[in-house]
């Protein structure tokens, strides 16, 4: 995978190599930036395998990971003859691309499995030479692991191979869940006298906070008062001033916080009063579950793919259209107005567990292993 900062596939990798060590088995960590805030949650006994060079670190190279990954296939096609693992999990698209590649350069016999983290008709409609990528070199793995049936669907739509495609849910509640939600935060709105509503991820098209923004404003004119948080960066420096200036045109800027990064979201989702994912496109949304799993009522739109699934269409949380700000708005207040029963919540959040995730990894590597020549 690309390292050890970020969001979603970096935490649920690490969770993962986690719940495989252990269960017994021997874990390398192959990235392309070996440092980050998440090495500290890495399992002692795995050992990590950078990829990048110096020439990963080219301004050039850094501004697109598809350029980095490119380079390091030589570099994960060396590690591959030298140590010759029983199997290979990358996870992302480009990483995925990579993990095929090196696997052809190094002639490594063993088991490939592709992890499919997002909606990829979505995720790349503007990106056509990365969806026929992926139509050409992902049949060439032993198997493609899709995070949702959602994202599952999408991909035999655009043409793999109906059995090579699996769909295991991502880990997401571990041993170490319960301990991370529990620790402190520094922000005054939270257990004050106002409900707090609660947004998360990277600012951009896809978790599309303006609509958030906009649904949050209509609350006022509910009777229902409250404030709203913002987690997460952008990929530019002007993101979080983008939305702080929406805010304002909105007239709510006094009771929105544009909080930036924080090193897990966990405790701050444990503390809300409402979760809310307002995004366009998914995979499986693990602070969806995270939510539910801490007892945390929760909207989302019924965007593809993952919180119909998650929310069981809907008898979790309301699911409302994409985009639409009255329906979002709507939901909001319904559910601030009377929550749901906390155990319900937390009862479909501990479905997600890391120990069916590697139970389930476990069993698709030992049925596409069969007859594969293995390393040590």
């Amino acid at each position: 995978m690309y390292g050890l900062t970020g969001g979603g596939v970096p935490r649920r990798n690490i969770t993962l190599a986690n719940g495989l060590i252990e269960a017994g088995h021997d874990v390398d960590l192959a990235i392309l930036e070996p440092r980050g805030e998440l090495a500290t949650t890495l399992d002692y006994r795995i050992s990590v395998y950078p990829m990048n060079s110096w020439l990963c670190g080219l301004p050039f190279v850094r501004r697109k990971r598809r350029r980095q990954f490119a380079l390091a296939q030589r570099s994960l096609a060396a590690y591959l003859r030298r140590v010759t693992p029983d199997v290979l999990l990358s996870a992302d698209n480009y990483a995925n691309l990579a993990a095929v590649r090196a696997r052809e350069i190094s002639g490594w016999r063993g088991t490939l499995l592709l992890s499919q983290r997002n909606h990829t008709s979505s995720y790349a409609a503007q990106r056509p030479a990365l969806i026929a990528a992926i139509r050409k070199e992902y049949p060439k793995a032993d198997g493609v692991v899709a995070v949702s049936e959602g994202v599952a669907e999408d991909l035999r739509r655009l043409g793999l191979p109906t059995d090579l495609v699996h769909t295991i849910y991502n880990p997401i509640v571990e041993s170490a869940f319960f301990d991370a939600a529990a620790q402190p935060i520094d922000h005054p709105w939270f257990g004050g006298n106002l409900p707090v509503v609660l947004g998360a991820g990277r600012i951009g098209p896809q978790k599309d906070f303006p609509t958030l923004l906009r649904a949050f404003a209509q609350l006022n004119g509910m009777g229902v008062k409250a404030r709203l948080v913002i987690l997460g960066d952008g990929k530019t420096a002007r993101a979080r001033g983008d939305l702080q200036t929406l805010a304002e045109e909105l007239r709510i800027a006094d009771r929105v916080h544009i909080a930036g990064s924080v090193p897990t979201a966990l405790p701050y989702i444990a503390r809300a009063d409402l979760f809310v994912l307002s995004s366009r496109w998914e995979g499986l949304p693990g602070v969806l579950i995270e939510a539910l799993a801490c007892g945390t009522p929760v909207v989302s739109t019924d965007c593809p793919s993952g919180p119909k699934e998650i929310l069981m269409q809907g008898e979790y949380g309301p699911l409302v259209p994409m985009g639409d700000v009255a329906a979002l708005a709507a939901a909001m207040s319904q559910v601030l107005r009377a929550p749901p029963d906390p155990a319900k919540l937390k009862e479909r959040g501990s479905a997600f567990t890391s120990e069916a995730a590697v139970r389930r990894y476990l069993e698709l590597i030992e049925a596409r292993s069969h007859g594969t020549e293995h390393g040590t």
